[in-house]
């Protein structure tokens, strides 16, 4: 699907005042990575690593992992798409509602799907090759505590967790420190959701180095720019630019007030978005409404599998922004 995601602004005349429709953190780019990158343009005068080598092992070093076990991606949706045409014609599951690119490389890469809705994950069958699960998942935001234990139970399947908003939770955490221990799970992770970035395009993948081999083999040369190689190299020992428990008590804070607006139906979560119903037409109306009244965009969540026309999806942003949204959902509730 190359459109029908968040963050598509670039599609309307208006100008957006507020972006709710993407999970990046509000706060704009970290502090100095701007200059970082302006002292190191030169860097655009030749080629980048060829398979930003580098940057992995420096990745493998900080997790405790070995250089093989790391593959540095041009963002998370090119690890998606290397792994399902290296595992092409396989059977594998995907649970939904989910990232649509999941099912979308599959697809383009001749696997035999199998679904299974995340209520019902516990219920996971035997038989899958692969299975894509996003922990946290887009667009719920829920966490799922037993993931541990089908990894145990399901050890001929390989477990691809996406876990671009693990910084984003305190339910869980990342399971890159299990990676010795299970030779079927692979994490991926966006180094772009955190920071603010995503511009740039830049993550990787974490796992086996017999399951990466195949990944190896098929991805081509210098996908990953010099800029976002470097950007790389200055977030590598830098933490989240944000405190999570605040942040997460400004989503509380955002989610009660949304709730007292009858024609919504606020869903729980466990990050800084969730998914929200419209009981008044649809997600595709509210959003022309909001964008051509307010310059206020949000996520459409009716193309997600297992969704209805009248979801969408909200993310967190600063109190005042989040009041521009509940003021015009009042209005809009009104009308």
């Amino acid at each position: 699907m190359l459109h029908g995601h968040g963050d598509d602004g670039y599609r309307y005349p208006q100008p957006i005042r507020a972006d709710f429709s993407t999970n990046v953190w509000y706060g704009g780019e970290p502090e100095g990575l701007k200059e970082h990158l302006f002292a190191n343009w030169a860097r655009v005068n030749r080629y980048p690593e060829v398979t930003a080598e580098r940057l992995a092992d420096q990745i493998a070093a900080q997790k405790g992992l070995r250089a093989g076990q790391v593959l540095v991606h041009n963002g998370t949706a090119e690890s998606i798409y290397l792994l399902a045409q290296a595992f092409a014609g396989v059977v594998t599951t995907i649970v939904y509602p989910s990232f649509s690119e999941y099912e979308d490389a599959c697809r383009l890469h001749g696997h035999t799907l199998r679904f299974v809705a995340w209520e019902y994950l516990d219920r996971l069958e035997a038989g899958s090759t692969l299975l894509f699960i996003c922990h946290p998942n887009n667009p719920t935001g829920q966490t799922f505590p037993s993931l541990v234990s089908l990894l145990s139970r399901f050890p001929e399947t390989i477990f691809v967790v996406d876990e671009a908003f693990i910084d984003f939770t305190d339910q869980v955490s990342s399971l890159i420190p299990l990676i010795g221990r299970y030779p079927n799970l692979l994490i991926l992770r966006s180094l772009t959701k955190t920071y603010a970035i995503p511009g740039l395009r830049l993550g990787y993948v974490a796992g086996s180095e017999a399951v990466l081999d195949r990944v190896r083999a098929v991805r081509p040369p210098w996908t990953v720019n010099a800029l976002a190689l470097e950007t790389g190299y200055y977030l590598l020992d830098k933490p989240a630019p944000f405190e999570l428990t605040s942040y997460l008590r400004e989503r509380d804070d955002f989610r009660q007030q949304l709730q007292r607006i009858s024609s919504l139906v606020v869903h729980p979560t466990d990050t800084h978005f969730f998914l929200c119903e419209t009981t008044k037409a649809t997600a595709a109306d509210l959003k022309s409404w909001l964008v051509e009244r307010h310059g206020l965009l949000i996520r459409d969540a009716g193309n997600f599998r297992g969704l209805s026309p009248r979801h969408f999806r909200l993310a967190t942003l600063d109190p005042t922004r989040n009041q521009w949204l509940l003021n015009a959902l009042t209005e809009w509730e009104l009308s």
